[in-house]
């Protein structure tokens, strides 16, 4: 057996059940995607992206043969739609840094967004997770109504670290608040134990953006003490 498909056959047992070394070795490079994330680094959607490949075998288990047997459609789903919004990131953070960054090597400037934009977010959730629960319901998807949100807020957590908007953490923790719950129900343990441990990581990636929007506001003007001060 060669590298590859020890790949996508090795398995170990974790409490007595057998869980997939793709599995595991998925989640780790979504842990090192959100760490180059957190440091507005490029090769957090390049990392993110081969994550994303491995995991989409896992959560078809009905069609990959998996330990667990459960198809998560929208689990599956958003690891597609992870890949086509990371070329969209990739491309958006490297014409950043090739126009200058922040001054460093970074790729994007934190800020919070608008509240325009976060209209448009707030309606994305509301329509994309009605018109995704009825198709992930028809395919049989285990848990339809909860892997909509997290298809769906999955999705907008992603476009919102592509622009570079800090309320993209506070996304990933209301789709965190959803996931652990139906993961663990669905025996997908090292994923679960991941969105637990992300959970945990986005309020520190929260707080860092927060930190490095707040330092990168220009400071307003001083108020003139004086009126020959005003006038001059």
């Amino acid at each position: 057996m060669g590298p590859l498909g020890w790949l996508l056959e090795a398995q170990v047992s974790i409490a007595g059940s057998p869980v997939l070394v793709r599995e595991i070795v998925g989640n780790g490079f979504g842990l090192a995607s959100a760490l180059f994330g957190l440091r507005r680094l490029v090769w957090a959607w390049p990392v993110g992206m081969i994550g994303n490949a491995l995991l989409f075998t896992v959560f078809l288990g009905g069609v990959f043969a998996t330990p667990q047997a459960h198809d998560l459609y929208g689990q599956a789903g958003r690891q597609v739609f992870f890949f086509t919004l990371s070329l969209y990131g990739w491309w958006r953070w490297s014409r950043n840094r090739r126009s200058g960054g922040d001054g460093d090597r970074a790729a994007v400037a934190p800020r919070w967004a608008t509240g325009r934009e976060r209209l448009g977010l707030l309606a994305a959730a509301v329509l994309g997770t009605a018109a995704a629960y009825p198709v992930l319901a028809a395919l049989g998807s285990w848990g339809p109504l909860p892997d909509a949100w997290i298809l769906t807020g999955s999705l907008l957590a992603t476009y919102g670290m592509a622009r570079g908007w800090v309320d993209f953490w506070l996304i990933w923790i209301a789709v965190d608040a959803v996931g652990v719950p139906l993961l663990l129900r669905g025996g997908f343990y090292p994923s679960a134990a991941m969105y637990l441990l992300y959970g945990a990581f986005c309020v520190w990636g929260l707080v860092a953006w927060w930190r490095t929007s707040r330092a990168a506001r220009p400071a307003p003007d001083p108020i003139p003490s004086t009126y020959s001060e005003a006038v001059a």
